[in-house]
């Protein structure tokens, strides 16, 4: 199950994380976040100990949203060693998002 990230646990779960880690900033008023959200939560199941997968409500995080630029939801972030390596803007498929996971492993 992907962890809630707020402005308290952020850096320690994300940017001190000695995994790769996976950031969705989404909203509950936003369709395409809510169609990507099963998708997420498979990810954070099969990725389990190698890819911490958490989710950033943007309504409730504002400053980590622009902290990280975030401009439109849902927006997925990849991170690794506490640095961003890639991100996602829009509804992507499962087999996409698995690729780029693959390619920071």
């Amino acid at each position: 199950m992907a962890l809630e990230l707020n402005a308290a646990n952020f850096e320690a779960e994300v940017l001190k994380s000695d995994i790769p880690v996976l950031v969705d900033f989404w909203a509950a008023w936003c369709g395409p976040c809510r169609a990507i959200a099963p998708v997420v939560e498979q990810l954070s199941t099969e990725y389990a100990g190698k890819v911490k997968v958490g989710k950033v409500n943007v309504d409730e995080n504002r400053e980590l949203a622009q902290q990280f630029g975030v401009m439109s939801i849902p927006t997925l972030i990849f991170l690794k060693n506490g640095e961003k390596v890639d991100q996602v803007i829009g509804f992507t498929g499962k087999a996409d998002l698995e690729k780029k996971l693959n390619a920071i492993l």
